[in-house]
């Protein structure tokens, strides 16, 4: 159980960021989803198309954690309004991919169960069938992207989009999903995750039989290195099959990351992680975001074991959001985001706001304060 002192400061700082969102939400423009911050006001992804960009579902998801948070209709309203943005790619289709999860589970799956909207588990329903539709029964994983010369790659990534399958497969009495899921995650913990607990990125298989090609290096400094927010998509991602199996091989998965994760953050002395556990010291990119989503995947996981273990991934899990809170928020409300310095891969868009910082950052405070729904 979370401590009194635990509690109240993450209650302090959950006040902050109402208090920012608060004054950000009255000038957010209603016609894009915000991606990351320049000269003070949130914009889109330079990427956006159609708004079909990966991380659109996460300015959503801050608004129904606020509407949890207050009880304040407004973020209901605008949260809604949001959801219906997406029906634009739901409905075109041809530019999703594995992301679907990341779009749909914090935006109509939310929805969905606050709110129990018919429309939006339908919306949900949707996009899990999307999800499902990528997966090679030959090589048993699910495709990651879309384009030429990519049929074989997956991706580290997916292991935070398939709890949508998860749901529908719960929501449907149907295990035809559930049994994609847990398929795609066998793979992925056969093939990504390494001996000492690192792991790989992108992993490319025969498109026509699933066989091991090769470990391509992704978004982190170098094929073989450890690329930070990937570290934290796993140890979240694992934890959470588990939640929805409770296959034992997936939490003690979760638990190999997150002991990797705190090791390597050991030589951090801010307690922020940088892009990439194995890269040079210098430059310096910083990523909040795999921070942010490490500390929320390492509370679940003191929730999940032994009174015994739970304090290291607790005090893990605070230590990082401490870290967070010290040297890269901005509380001046004139300037929208809250957690600075994330990066998108090591060395392009480094140490900049990224939308989904602040979302994995209000949600691992809302699970310390204990007033959180798990979106996932």
């Amino acid at each position: 159980m979370q401590s009194m002192e635990q509690q109240i400061w993450s209650a302090g700082l959950l006040k902050q960021i109402e208090e920012k969102y608060k004054e950000t939400v009255k000038r957010m423009p209603l016609d894009f989803f915000p991606y990351t911050v320049k000269d003070g006001r949130f914009c889109q992804a330079d990427y956006e198309q159609g708004y079909e960009w990966w991380t659109n579902g996460f300015y959503p998801g801050i608004l129904w954690k606020l509407f949890l948070l207050t009880g304040d209709d407004n973020y209901k309203v605008l949260a809604k309004h949001y959801e219906n943005l997406l029906d634009i790619p739901l409905e075109n289709f041809i530019g999703l991919h594995h992301d679907v999860g990341f779009m749909w589970l914090t935006s109509a799956v939310a929805d969905y169960r606050i709110t129990k909207d018919a429309r939006s588990r339908k919306r949900g329903l949707h996009a899990a069938s999307v999800l499902a539709s990528r997966y090679n029964i030959k090589g048993n994983f699910i495709r990651a992207w879309n384009g030429e010369g990519n049929t074989g790659w997956a991706i580290i990534d997916s292991m935070m989009n398939i709890p949508i399958l998860y749901w529908a497969g719960k929501e449907l009495d149907d295990p035809r999903f559930t049994h994609i899921a847990v398929s795609h995650a066998d793979k992925v913990l056969e093939n990504f995750l390494r001996a000492d607990g690192s792991v790989r990125h992108i992993v490319s298989f025969s498109a026509m039989d699933g066989s091991y090609l090769s470990e391509l290096p992704g978004q982190g400094y170098a094929e073989g290195s450890s690329w930070t927010r990937g570290q934290a998509w796993a140890l979240y991602g694992f934890l959470l099959s588990y939640l929805h199996t409770g296959d034992q091989k997936y939490l003690d998965a979760s638990k190999r990351t997150a002991h990797y994760f705190i090791a390597g953050l050991s030589g951090e002395e801010d307690d922020v992680p940088p892009c990439d556990f194995r890269s040079p010291r210098e430059p310096v990119y910083k990523d909040t975001t795999a921070g942010a989503i490490a500390a929320c995947g390492l509370w679940e996981l003191g929730n999940t074991v032994s009174q015994n273990e739970k304090l290291l991934y607790h005090n893990g899990a605070v230590k990082i959001l401490k870290g967070i809170e010290k040297n890269c928020c901005n509380w001046n409300e004139n300037e929208d985001g809250v957690v600075l310095y994330g990066t998108e891969r090591y060395g392009e868009g480094t140490n900049m706001p990224i939308i989904y910082g602040d979302y994995y950052f209000l949600e691992a405070l809302m699970k310390i304060r204990g007033n959180d729904i798990l979106f996932w």
